[in-house]
């Protein structure tokens, strides 16, 4: 039986795994951009678009 600190660290784990995918500025990452929909971007998002996948 898993205790309930062990759930919260099994969910930590599975969020740090998710949020290290795909390195900001990387060519999976524009990619990850280019099919995402423009209108679910953030104003982050779209600045690090245009400065890594535009601009390089």
């Amino acid at each position: 039986m898993i205790t309930l600190l062990g759930r919260w660290a099994v969910v930590a784990l599975g969020v740090m795994a998710l949020a290290a995918c795909t390195e900001v500025g990387s060519e999976a990452w524009c990619q990850d951009m280019q099919e995402k929909p423009k209108g679910d971007w953030t104003a982050n998002e779209a600045s690090d678009y245009a400065k890594h996948c535009i601009f390089k």
